[in-house]
């Protein structure tokens, strides 16, 4: 018989979407139905229930959070309260991303994608679903965020204030918003796994290698363009690379290694702005010749008016950027 997984009615919000959509890709919830009610004896007749129903409880398969006195959290390390959908993926979480990647639970892969996925795609939701804001209140924001983000898409599929829908046509919106928000999630995961972890490897060999593109061990070259900043941090803390000994530039290729080259600031956090060491202030918004005539290095392409990113024809230019960048 096929199991059924209860959720509210009504109003929803992304953190029941996904963790509905999850539920479905466990082996024990796959193919289930869905009920959207707050009558508690409907409710009780479900084999899991998340976001409604005020009880945490995984040996019940009970997920809520909106209960006074609940305070669960992913991990010690961690300190924003989970919503449903944080709920559902600490106690499913390694069987939806082993079952998206076709690999087995155990794998390292499979943790370390998890623990990424919390981090990067899961936390944010929990946070948005519990009023948690990014930034001290005290902050006044510099601009008005756009209405883009996975939470506030799912919240546009609820009908509009002037709008009216029968319970049934709400639930198909529901539906809706949970395929759209578990898409991103596969999106997610499937980016990690074949782009995001195979670019640690090439980072550590620049790493390894460093000395040999500029004598102060602060600038490494990439091979290939990939996603670098969060490696190479991790890499600098596991190996104390960290303040007079962290790397200032990257380097890498545009496309092929005897093409293009560019030379990229390190920023003081992977999705920050601020640089370790901004490339120099007389190089930026210059370009071609006439910045090979202020840098004195041959082959420039440009610098950026921001001064966080550079271009040379060559790679021999690009290290000759880098060693004045760091000089000066």
């Amino acid at each position: 018989m096929a199991k059924v997984i209860g959720t509210h009615s009504g109003h929803f919000h992304c953190d029941e979407a996904l963790a509905v959509w999850m539920l479905k890709q466990t082996k024990e919830f796959q193919g289930a139905s869905l009920v959207r009610t707050r009558d508690p004896s409907k409710l009780a007749e479900c084999n899991v229930v998340v976001d409604v129903g005020g009880v945490y409880d995984p040996a019940q398969h009970k997920y809520d959070h909106h209960q006074r006195g609940f305070v669960e959290t992913f991990d010690d390390k961690h300190a924003t309260k989970l919503s449903s959908a944080g709920l559902v993926y600490k106690h499913f979480g390694r069987e939806v991303i082993a079952n998206l990647l076709n690999k087995a639970e155990t794998e390292e892969e499979v943790e370390t994608i998890y623990q990424k996925t919390y981090n990067d795609f899961i936390e944010s939701l929990d946070a948005n679903d519990n009023g948690i804001s990014a930034y001290p209140n005290t902050l006044t924001p510099l601009f008005k965020e756009s209405p883009t983000s996975l939470a506030q898409r799912v919240g546009q599929k609820n009908p509009a204030w002037n709008e009216t829908l029968t319970d049934p046509e709400v639930d198909e919106r529901f539906i809706t918003a949970s395929d759209m928000a578990g898409s991103e999630l596969a999106g997610f995961v499937e980016g990690m796994a074949n782009s995001w972890l195979p670019a640690r490897s090439l980072v550590v060999d620049a790493l390894e290698k460093r000395d040999q593109v500029n004598s102060s061990g602060r600038v490494i070259a990439l091979e290939r363009s990939c996603p670098w900043k969060e490696h190479l941090m991790d890499l600098e803390k596991e190996r104390g690379l960290e303040g007079d000994k962290s790397i200032l530039y990257v380097l890498y290729p545009e496309s092929a290694p005897e093409g293009n080259w560019r030379i990229q600031c390190v920023p003081t956090r992977p999705q920050g702005f601020e640089n370790r060491k901004s490339l120099p202030e007389s190089w930026r918004g210059y370009r071609d010749q006439e910045l090979s005539g202020i840098s004195k290095v041959d082959g420039c392409i440009f610098v950026h008016a921001g001064g966080f990113i550079g271009g040379n024809k060559s790679r021999h230019g690009a290290y000759e950027m880098a060693r004045l960048a760091i000089e000066l």
